[in-house]
């Protein structure tokens, strides 16, 4: 064999190699991104179902549930009360109209049930719903108080990712880590909302 055809053969080889591991490292940063994806899908369908049980646990209570204890406890033995309110409208002398509202209870319905029945959630677990998908089994960090606004005191919650797994999301504290609520504001939307 010649000189030319022994480095056309390595050269050959060597191009195959080093295509071979850019490709490798391509496809695993769009593996690590599909993974981040799917798993922050799975965090923010657990949010979505902590944010209804704290509106539920609001409207029963007066306050959110500052704890996953308390929230569990209300999901699995608590009521939701279902009113039909009536406004019947009177027009007064002048023009004026004076409306009357009645509350009427129908009924009460299973908190579990109305919230997170099979239909809406197929796979529903209780047991697990605190622990942050892909995180090795971390809780949500819950907190709950009262803020005051305009010399009322508004009930306030904020329910979060305590370690994201999206190194995006991990800048500056952690200030970017999944959540719903707020702790300042009466706000129950989500940050990937």
């Amino acid at each position: 064999m010649t000189l030319s055809r022994i480095l056309s053969i390595v050269f050959l080889i060597s191009a195959l190699a080093l295509g071979y591991f850019l490709y490798k490292s391509v496809d695993d940063v769009m593996q690590q991104e599909k993974l981040i994806i799917a798993t922050e899908a799975r965090i923010i369908e657990k949010l979505q179902m902590l944010r209804d049980a704290q509106v539920a646990y609001l409207a029963s209570n007066g306050v959110y549930a500052g704890n996953w204890n308390d929230l569990k406890k209300f999901i699995e033995e608590g009521k939701i009360w279902l009113v039909q309110r009536t406004e019947t409208t009177k027009l007064l002398e002048y023009g004026k109209e004076e409306i009357s509202v009645q509350y009427d209870t129908l009924g009460s319905v299973e908190v579990i049930d109305s919230l997170f029945n099979e239909r809406k959630y197929p796979n529903f677990n209780i047991d697990n719903m605190h622990i942050v998908p892909g995180s090795g089994g971390k809780q949500f960090e819950f907190f709950a108080d009262k803020v005051e606004r305009t010399q009322r005191e508004i009930p306030v919650f904020e329910i979060r990712d305590p370690d994201p797994i999206n190194p995006k999301r991990r800048l500056n504290n952690k200030e970017k880590a999944l959540r719903v609520g707020s702790r300042t504001d009466s706000s129950t939307s989500g940050n990937w909302e």
